[in-house]
């Protein structure tokens, strides 16, 4: 009979090779060496990998702990393989000169491993689209005059140095699909569009009031994708510019100014207007024209899936508990932040993987107590079958807060300004089409 405390280090042993196989499952087969020929490399590509994203998922204070804990974790998940170092400044040095090469492999790894999983689940489209959804946050970083040089603020005066942070993300089965980074200064409009090659052809991206840009729009356009976004008083319309082959109500035009300067093409879209259900009205700009293939009802519909990005923000932020990076050194809070995003992915892959509801998605707050449960190697009262979003309890009452005082008060993006063209703009409009038409 084995004894108890055998029976103890088998347990700990099989969560470690659970959480190693979880993780290996969604991991690249090649690109990611367990050996290096070279005695002195104490972390390797693959334990590189494995701690950054074990510590993404750590709930310690500092990124020391976080790193102790992480270091245990990968040694018990590899017990004959040599330990790995045992300094995080070495492990963050090895992390932050191999960083871009392996977030290359990983990224395009989980970006086959999402696909894949929607399509199981039949999550990959949604009324027959194909839909992302984008948006930008901030992360702080610690206030030293490093990360104030390189970072900026953007925010009121004396705030944190942040960075910011763009992701586009699967809106069926709500997992990040690819990011980037940037100064807190940075253009969240030049992000989407270093991203928009990462995003398969004749896909739906779904976008806020503060994507919009002729120049942007017309390069989603050119490379065969579609777009649904909501617009505000900051865009300026026209209607009745005569341009499209056939004008009906909703098609407005979004035509730079001067355009006797730069003779470009107006851009030919749909303006919906939705209710809220409060009384105000939601206006919508879509590139799809015919009603058949988008009615408004479809628009305002796949316009609410853009909420699960938010929802993501909120993991990253309060149930990972990083709202604010910890080094203070600039190239580590970036390598920081990049496995951070890493992490989430591979948490929302992981939890999905092993969902048993069909339609479900995963509920990141739950799959990380099970993660976390099994990095400490004990038992866990749940499992990841089980971490889906949603209630298990009948509602009496609505989920709103009694007290909150620092409640953000937003004003919602008010009509945008449509007028009608002018002769003028009708005139150089057909001098377009018809030098279109003759190239």
């Amino acid at each position: 009979m084995p004894s108890r405390s055998r029976g103890r280090r088998a347990s700990q042993e099989s969560y470690a090779s659970g959480l190693r196989d979880a993780i290996s499952r969604l991991l690249p087969h090649r690109g990611l060496a367990l050996l290096e020929t070279d005695q002195r490399i104490c972390w390797t590509p693959r334990l590189l990998v494995m701690g950054a994203v074990l510590m993404a998922w750590e709930a310690s204070a500092t990124l020391k702990d976080r790193f102790a804990a992480a270091r245990a974790c990968v040694a018990e998940m590899y017990p004959t393989r040599r330990r790995p170092g045992g300094t995080y400044e070495g492990f963050v040095a090895a992390l932050a000169r191999h960083s871009q090469q392996l977030l290359a492999a990983v990224e395009q790894a989980l970006r086959e491993a999402v696909e894949s999983l929607a399509r199981q689940r039949r999550q990959w489209t949604l009324g027959g689209w194909c839909v992302f959804g984008c948006d930008s946050t901030k992360i702080d970083c610690p206030q030293t005059v490093a990360n104030e040089r390189c970072f900026g603020c953007a925010s009121k005066k004396g705030s944190w140095p942040q960075q910011l942070l763009t992701v586009i993300f699967h809106a069926g089965s709500g997992l990040p699909w690819c990011f980037t980074r940037g100064a807190a200064t940075a253009s969240e409009r030049q992000h989407l569009r270093s991203l928009l090659s990462l995003l398969p052809a004749q896909s739906m991206l779904l976008m806020d009031a503060g994507f919009t840009g002729y120049e942007l729009l017309r390069e989603i356009l050119a490379g065969g994708r579609q777009f649904v976004m909501r617009v505000g008083s900051n865009v300026r319309l026209l209607k009745k510019l005569g341009y499209a082959a056939r004008e009906y109500d909703g098609i407005v035009y979004l035509w730079p100014q001067p355009q006797q300067k730069r003779r470009t093409e107006p851009l030919v879209l749909r303006l919906i207007r939705l209710s809220d259900g409060r009384g105000r009205s939601i206006y919508l700009l879509s590139s799809v024209l015919q009603h058949n293939r988008l009615s408004d009802r479809q628009a305002g519909e796949l316009y609410r899936r853009r909420w699960g990005i938010e929802l993501m923000y909120r993991a990253l932020k309060q149930t990972m508990r990083r709202r604010k990076m910890l080094s203070t050194c600039p190239s580590h809070a970036q390598v920081e932040l990049d496995w951070s995003v890493v992490g989430l992915w591979m948490l929302g892959a992981v939890a999905l993987s092993e969902l048993s509801a069909p339609a479900a998605t995963p509920a990141m707050a739950k799959a990380l107590r099970v993660v976390r449960c099994w990095m400490q190697r004990r038992p866990s009262q749940q499992n990841l079958g089980d971490a889906h979003c949603g209630d298990d309890y009948h509602r009496r009452t609505r989920k709103r807060s009694r007290h909150w005082p620092k409640k953000k008060r937003i004003k919602p993006p008010a009509r945008p300004k449509a007028r009608m063209a002018s002769p003028k703009q009708i005139a150089l409009a057909r001098e377009v089409r018809e030098t279109k038409a003759a190239a």
